[in-house]
C-alpha cells in the first residue's frame, strides 16, 4: 500500500486543514481534447470577470493561504501560493500555457473554485506520501522551471515522499519528479482548503474533478476527504469507497 497522510504536525497547526483527493488508476494523459481547451477558457473568463477590481489577497480563498505562508516564515509576496498565482496570471491577460490534459483539468478546476490543486505521478513516487513540516535536513529538491536543486527550509510545509519534498512552501511549487506527463498512467490530484473554505467546497470540487478525469482520461477514479477526522488514504487501492466511478474513455 501507499497512503498519502495529514501528519500531527501539521493538524495541530492547521486544524481546520482539508484535501480533496482524486485518485485515478489506467488513465489515458496522452491525447489530446480541445473540449478541454475550452473548458480552460471558460475557466479562465469567469475568473477575470468575477475577480475584475477585486483585492486579490483579500479574496476568503486566497487569504488564508497568504496567512499560512506567514506562519511558517514563507513571505506570500514573494512566494504566492498556487492559486494566487494562477488568478493573478489570469487577471493579467495572460493565457495559461497548455500542458497536458491533467494539469489543464485541475488548473480550471482551481480557477472555477478558487483553490489550490497539484497532482502527481503516482509512479514516480516512492513510499508514502505526507503533508508535513520539513525538518532541517531535507534532501535538495529540483522544482518545476528551475535548474538547480535546494533543501526545503526547516518548517515550511511540504508534501514528501521517501525520495524528498514533491511540493514545497505547501502548494506553491511542484517537484520535477512527480510532475504529470503525456506518460502518466496513475496519479492522485489534492485539492486544498484552509478555514474560511468551507468542505462543501472541496467537495464539490472534488467531484467534479473527478467527473472530468473520467470523462476525458478514463480509467478508475475514486475520490477521498481528509482532515483531522480522517486523515489518511490508501493511493493504490483503485475502487476504496462508494464514490467510485467507473467510465470508459470518453463516457
Amino acid at each position: 500500500s501507499m497512503l498519502l497522510r495529514i501528519t500531527d504536525e501539521i493538524l495541530e497547526r492547521f486544524p481546520g486543514a482539508i484535501l480533496g483527493v482524486v485518485i485515478a488508476h489506467g488513465l489515458d494523459n496522452a491525447t489530446n481534447n480541445a473540449e478541454i481547451d475550452d473548458l480552460l477558457k471558460e475557466a479562465e473568463t469567469k475568473v477575470a470577470a468575477e475577480l475584475a477590481g477585486a483585492v486579490i489577497i483579500q479574496h476568503p480563498h486566497i487569504a488564508p493561504w497568504r496567512e499560512a505562508y506567514r506562519r511558517f516564515g514563507a513571505k506570500p509576496k514573494k512566494y504566492p501560493s498556487s492559486v494566487e498565482s494562477l488568478v493573478r496570471r489570469v487577471l493579467k491577460g495572460q493565457a495559461l500555457p497548455r500542458i497536458n490534459k491533467l494539469v489543464d483539468l485541475y488548473k480550471a478546476v482551481s480557477l472555477r473554485y478558487v483553490v489550490p490543486v497539484g497532482g502527481e505521478d503516482l509512479d514516480k513516487i516512492d513510499g508514502d506520501v505526507l503533508l508535513t513540516i520539513a525538518a532541517d535536513n531535507e534532501a535538495p529538491v529540483r522544482l518545476l522551471g528551475d535548474h538547480d536543486e535546494r533543501p526545503p527550509d526547516p518548517g515550511e510545509v511540504i508534501y514528501k515522499d521517501n525520495i524528498g519534498a514533491i511540493c514545497r512552501r505547501w502548494n506553491w511549487r511542484e517537484a520535477d519528479r512527480t510532475k504529470f506527463t503525456t506518460e502518466t498512467q496513475n496519479a492522485f490530484i489534492v485539492i486544498e482548503g484552509l478555514p474560511p473554505t468551507d468542505s462543501a467546497i472541496i467537495e464539490n470540487a472534488v467531484s467534479e474533478l473527478a467527473a472530468l478525469v473520467s470523462k476525458y482520461c478514463g480509467g478508475a477514479v475514486t475520490t477521498a476527504i481528509l482532515n483531522k477526522e480522517k486523515s489518511e488514504i490508501d493511493l493504490t487501492k483503485s475502487s476504496q469507497n462508494i464514490n467510485c466511478i467507473l467510465l470508459k474513455p470518453g463516457g
